[in-house]
């Protein structure tokens, strides 16, 4: 199960390391470039079609289009190693297990980085034990079961233009702002009580992902990178400095507004 909108920069790659697919349901929110005539070039791929509303509101969507005991949930700019290929192929599960999640590897523009801030995510599951829930900006995956870790990794190579990022994070932070104001900060994970500080987080993360994680040796890419998550930081603590100043409600308002004129986008960048 892939979700799609405009990934013509990234659909191919995903789809050519799915070639063992038997089905392959591309979930698309209506994309204007040729994602869908890159996509129906494979033969086992169906396409379906549905206006956005909310992450998980799409996955359970997804999962219902869905007859298959188990489900591979992508994101277009994921990228299967062959290493993980091999491993899925020779995978026999008890029935106890109820899915896989897997760690990835970063890529700038091809360039795989040593290390990155972007979390293991649990991809492989058992369909009727699934269910999606929104959280902040992005959406998680309940497995009702033991999941397991994968030892093959997932390149995530997103190669869409800086204009497009940066749209996606203005949008990604009026949604986190709201979920981190309206979660009781114990019901927080550490990461997001030190978000909710606002002044030290974009410090912090430039620090950690430039030295801590070693992107220092990993070139321009490295920079890259890090020049991202900085600036993905700062645009979260500029919303909730607003928020702090204003009042709780231009938080609540720069939300709905980022829901009305959403294009919709993959989670997690």
């Amino acid at each position: 199960m892939i979700l799609t909108f405009n990934e013509s920069p990234n659909i191919g790659r995903t789809l050519e390391k799915l070639a063992w697919a038997k089905k392959i349901l591309v979930l698309d929110s209506f994309s204007t470039d040729n994602t869908l005539e890159i996509a129906q070039s494979y033969p086992q791929v169906r396409v379906v079609q549905r206006k956005f509303d909310t992450f998980a509101g799409q996955c359970n969507f997804g999962l219902e289009q869905i007859q298959s005991p188990w489900v591979l949930s992508m994101d277009a700019d994921y990228v299967l190693s062959d290493e993980l290929n091999h491993e899925l192929a020779a995978l026999r599960p008890t029935p106890e297990v109820a899915g896989y999640r897997a760690t990835f590897t970063y890529c700038i523009h091809g360039h795989a980085l040593r290390a990155s801030l972007y979390p293991p995510r649990t991809v492989l599951y058992r369909q009727d034990r699934a269910h999606y829930r929104d959280e902040g900006h992005g959406h998680r995956v309940q497995i009702n079961g033991p999941v397991l870790a994968l030892r093959g990794l997932i390149h995530h190579d997103d190669r869409k233009s800086l204009e497009r990022w940066l749209n996606e994070q203005l949008r990604y932070s009026a949604h986190e702002t709201t979920h981190l104001m309206q979660t009781p900060l114990a019901d927080l994970n550490v990461a997001d009580r030190i978000r909710r500080t606002i002044i030290p987080a974009p410090v912090l993360v430039f620090i950690h992902a430039l030295f801590v994680k070693g992107l220092i040796f990993d070139g321009w890419p490295g920079w890259l990178y890090v020049t991202q998550r900085t600036l993905a930081e700062l645009l979260l603590s500029l919303r909730l400095l607003e928020a702090k100043v204003a009042g709780k409600s231009v938080a609540d308002r720069s939300a709905d507004k980022a829901i009305e004129n959403a294009e919709p986008q993959k989670a997690g960048s």
